[in-house]
């Protein structure tokens, strides 16, 4: 009887021992999954429908927006140094030396100098004129495709809200036909229901962050558009006199 006893014990040390060690396998299997595999898993889970057009929001997105700041970090300049060498140009060589000066250098500011300069000769005003006409025109191209990244903000949370709501309707089609409210029955769709709503957010929250910062870069260039010009006014109103 004894004999029994031990080797009925040693068999439930073993399979609890057998038991644990696979637990833990399972566990450092679950643990060493980087961050792009779990990414992935939970991406397939949540379905191809919603979470592909989520993706392609944040795909179509993110070009939108790194578009925009290669651009608009090509767009910016050294003001000051612009100025001053517009200045020393006018006081050597006159307008035609000013506008030679803003020919070789890039950017909206520059830009703006030129048109102001360019008509210089037709009066102060009408240079004036000019240069705030060719303001809004480079504003303009600051800002162009940004509404479409403000769309995309707006549209991925909302196509993740769409994904949760039919995926609910579907769980509760389930109980209806089944007439059991069961926990397992229906966790799966809730679950896949909210992962939508989990990645429309993230996108959203990812282009929230380039918005921001495209929006501050293009607030940052529009002032120093205007203190440009209007410095520029001042040195042609000098250098009428």
């Amino acid at each position: 009887m004894k004999k029994i006893s031990s080797s009925l014990a040693i068999a439930g040390m073993f399979i609890l021992g057998t038991t644990t060690a696979m637990a833990q396998e399972e566990a450092a299997a679950e643990a060493s999954k980087g961050f792009t595999q779990v990414l992935k898993e939970q991406f397939i889970q949540g379905g191809p429908a919603f979470m592909g057009i989520v993706l392609l929001c944040l795909i179509l997105g993110l070009a939108v927006a790194i578009e925009r700041i290669i651009y608009l970090n090509m767009a910016s300049t050294n003001s000051s140094k612009l100025k001053q060498q517009v200045e020393d140009a006018l006081a050597s060589g006159g307008v035609e030396a000013a506008k030679e000066v803003c020919r070789n250098t890039k950017g909206p500011v520059a830009s703006i100098f030129y048109q102001g300069l360019d008509r210089v000769g037709e009066g102060l005003e009408s240079a004036e004129k000019a240069v705030v006409a060719y303001g809004g025109v480079q504003m303009g191209q600051l800002e162009k495709n940004v509404s479409w990244l403000s769309l995309f903000i707006a549209i991925a949370p909302m196509l993740g809200f769409m994904g949760t709501v039919i995926g609910m309707i579907q769980a509760f089609q389930k109980i209806a036909a089944v007439g059991n409210l069961s926990a397992s029955l229906i966790a799966g769709d809730i679950q896949v229901a909210l992962l939508t709503t989990v990645f429309g957010l993230i996108t959203a929250i990812i282009l929230q962050i380039f918005y921001n910062y495209i929006i501050a870069k293009i607030d940052g260039i529009v002032n120093d558009m205007e203190d440009s010009s209007i410095s520029l006014i001042d040195m042609l109103a000098a250098h009428k006199k």
